[in-house]
């Protein structure tokens, strides 16, 4: 009897063992070396142009692509404006002179001067004509290629002159361009629409907020580690980082730290107790791949390796 005492007493006192020893386990499991919240970079999408909204079709919680189109402001002035400035440079261009043709003229004489200028120095040097005549087809020559050089010249000055005209025209079309370009709404980055501020049909104008997005895909937990730490972490290090799901149980993730501040601060005021928020901590960026559940606000927990 005094030995099943004894059995009895040794595995109760052996029970208590592993109860403690796995309740030190799992105290020891989610020990964390530093806590904070979850945040991701948000941009905040203005108008570029004054207007109507003749398209916005988006909505909160939407995925976009970056350079999605997903409307524009109107912008048929802007369009008319710039249909203008084209028109106006082909009725300019109108006016250019036709070189070629009107240079073929005398060109024509010319060669046809050319033509009896050899014929009578072969004439002159048979001796089948007078010496004057080949002076006056050597003047004629002269004449005609002074004719052409002169017109030549004035043909291509008042294709400069005109081309001079075109040039502002072009400036202004390519500012139309740009105002025009400005008129869509281009989505910048990959991301979830976190915010609308604007609906269809209405007036905005140049810097006016139209929606907010950010990349939920990969998220970044600011933490906050003491002086005592900083020896224990560096940059691109892998950390794990815990969120709670509920009934003391954590989703687990691996993050990396991809930024230590150089200065010091105290607490935030979300920690707890004012006697911790009087402590000096330094700030660190922990990136981690986001599988969907975790959230912008959230708190998270560190465990450095």
């Amino acid at each position: 009897m005094n030995n099943m005492n004894a059995i009895t007493n040794i595995l109760k006192y052996l029970s208590i063992a592993i109860v403690v020893a796995v309740a030190g386990c799992s105290k020891d499991k989610y020990q964390f070396d530093a806590s904070g919240n979850f945040e991701t970079d948000e941009v905040i999408v203005s108008a570029e142009a004054n207007g109507k909204l003749m398209k916005f079709v988006l909505e909160e919680g939407q995925r976009l692509r970056a350079g999605q189109q997903i409307g524009y402001v109107d912008s048929i002035t802007t369009y008319y404006q710039k249909r203008q400035m084209e028109e106006e440079i082909i009725a300019t261009l109108a006016k250019q002179p036709e070189i070629t043709p009107q240079l073929q003229v005398i060109k024509e004489q010319l060669n046809k001067a050319e033509f009896e200028q050899q014929r009578t120095a072969r004439l002159v040097a048979e001796d089948a004509t007078r010496t004057k005549d080949i002076d006056d087809w050597n003047a004629q020559v002269a004449l005609l290629k002074k004719q052409y050089i002169a017109e030549a010249s004035t043909l291509n000055t008042t294709t400069k002159s005109i081309r001079s005209e075109i040039n502002p025209i072009g400036f202004q079309i390519k500012l139309l361009e740009d105002q025009l370009h400005k008129c869509k709404i281009i989505n910048p980055i990959d991301g979830v629409v976190l915010t609308k501020y604007a609906l269809q049909d209405e007036m905005t104008m140049n810097g006016k907020p139209l929606y907010k997005v950010a990349n939920l895909d990969t998220m970044t937990l600011r933490a906050y580690v003491t002086d005592d730490q900083l020896s224990l972490i560096k940059l691109d290090q892998i950390v794990k980082v815990f969120v709670d799901k509920g009934a003391k149980n954590y989703s687990e993730y691996n993050g990396i730290i991809r930024w230590i501040s150089d200065k010091s601060e105290f607490t935030p005021k979300t920690i707890q107790t004012k006697d911790e928020r009087a402590n000096l901590v330094y700030a660190i960026k922990i990136k981690i791949k986001n599988d969907g559940f975790i959230k912008i606000g959230m708190y998270g927990e560190v465990k450095f390796q």
